[in-house]
């Protein structure tokens, strides 16, 4: 890598890397030091290629989606214990109801399978279209469909607490007049 690429991957990872480490910590189950992992290894991939990668974002993130589903589809996956995190010193504890709330969802993102977590933070973190998610997965819509409904589901099994924590669901919907019967076409 020439002076000048490597002056502009420096830049890149100064500037991005702490937007790619959000989708990468969320992707590997909320768990931080995977999640750094799973960057490292990304931009040293992006590292080797960086002369000819024309848009560095949007492939730094296609190889983060693409080794955590190689990680799910291994046959043998890793099976690490998840532990918390001793308090950080020096700090007042934050009260508000949103620390609590990230925390319920940590836990509960933690106990998804991976692919049912790279799902969600495809389609709702990163606020990916449906398409596109199935483009990075290698699969159909309606898998990605399904998938999401699914791990839906059984995000509300795990944390049925996140609809108390949480804005209440009303607020957040815009009101829609529905009858009592719904017809579908």
């Amino acid at each position: 890598m020439d002076a000048e690429a490597q002056e502009s991957f420096r830049e890149f990872v100064a500037n991005r890397s702490s937007a790619l480490l959000k989708t990468a910590v969320l992707l590997s189950g909320g768990d931080r030091h995977a999640g750094e992992d799973l960057l490292q290894n990304a931009l040293i991939k992006a590292a080797g290629r960086w002369h000819r990668i024309e848009e560095p974002e949007a492939y730094v993130r296609q190889v983060l989606y693409r080794q955590q589903v190689s990680r799910w589809r291994l046959k043998w996956p890793r099976r690490e214990l998840s532990v918390a995190e001793p308090p950080e010193t020096g700090t007042a504890p934050d009260t508000s109801g949103a620390a609590e709330l990230r925390l319920v969802m940590r836990g509960a993102l933690a106990r998804l399978t991976a692919r049912q977590r790279t799902v969600l933070v495809l389609r709702y973190f990163e606020d990916l279209p449906e398409g596109e998610v199935a483009r990075i997965l290698g699969c159909s819509v309606g898998t990605v469909r399904s998938a999401t409904h699914r791990s839906l589901a059984r995000l509300r099994v795990l944390a049925p607490e996140l609809a108390v924590l949480g804005p209440a669901a009303d607020e957040q919907r815009p009101s829609r007049d529905y009858s009592p019967v719904e017809v579908r076409q």
